[in-house]
């Protein structure tokens, strides 16, 4: 009997029979179907075919080829292992920045996430990213242990005008940097004044620099020096449905914080 790793082998040396067993897995198709979704030739899906009736992972069926049990449990795993791997490439650059003691969600969900890095000529892309969601969105939220001076200057302005509802949970170490610049503690000031907004201060900390607008969920990315490396979005409903959970959590332990008690 072939090893585990040998049979690994045998699928990834070839994308047709990887392909293949895909489809079979599907349905029962023809070698003609078979043909014409992969582009192999006739020969090759003799081949292809035969190795994987030998392995009992294929049978014949009134003309027709169809995956047995064991035929897709092998077709969802390797697909599992490929999903895995592209997705670890996707993220294999900016996995250290990740919070992902924090980060209660298959790292899988980040598959089709858009990932923005810093750059000579964009050294603030990933900010810009955040900039972006937060002028198009109709409803903020966020749970963060920072509040960078350019997001609160487009909140604020939307807000008080009344074209965006905002909601947020941060860090006492994000309230204290505010309020040490005059500037910025008016604008956080006119922010708290406006109805459609409610900030919370958590005094346990937050991990992380989490943004949800709308149907996106934007995460900032800082090294252990707090240098910005990276961002990270996506609308996948696995990690949307963490981001409002978490939120509700920290919502939960945190202290109201209003205009008066914050000139104070």
């Amino acid at each position: 009997m072939e090893s585990a790793l040998e049979e690994i082998e045998f699928l990834a040396l070839s994308s047709n029979r990887v392909d293949v067993l895909g489809l079979l897995a599907d349905g029962r198709k023809t070698r003609t179907e078979l043909a014409e979704a992969t582009g192999a030739s006739q020969a090759t899906l003799g081949r292809i075919l035969g190795d994987f009736e030998d392995r009992s992972w294929v049978r014949r069926e009134d003309g027709e080829y169809v995956a047995t049990a064991t035929g897709r449990l092998v077709a969802k795993g390797f697909t599992d292992l490929l999903e895995i791997l592209e997705t670890e490439g996707e993220l294999r650059e900016i996995v250290r920045y990740l919070p992902t003691h924090a980060m209660d969600f298959d790292l899988r969900h980040l598959a089709d996430a858009n990932i923005t890095v810093p750059s000579q000529t964009r050294p603030n892309a990933p900010v810009q990213r955040l900039l972006d969601l937060e002028r198009s969105a109709d409803e903020v939220r966020a749970f963060s242990h920072a509040f960078n001076e350019q997001s609160l200057s487009v909140i604020e302005e939307r807000t008080t005008a009344g074209d965006l509802t905002f909601r947020a949970v941060l860090s006492e170490r994000a309230i204290d940097a505010l309020d040490d610049d005059p500037g910025l503690r008016d604008r956080l000031a006119s922010l708290l004044d406006a109805d459609s907004a409610a900030v919370r201060v958590r005094e346990e900390g937050i991990p992380l620099a989490v943004t949800i607008a709308d149907d996106v969920v934007h995460l900032l990315l800082r090294d252990e020096n707090g240098v910005l490396q990276a961002s990270v979005d996506t609308d996948d409903d696995a990690v949307r449905s963490w981001a409002h959970d978490t939120l509700d959590h920290y919502w939960r332990t945190a202290t109201p914080l209003d205009a008066e008690a914050f000139a104070e």
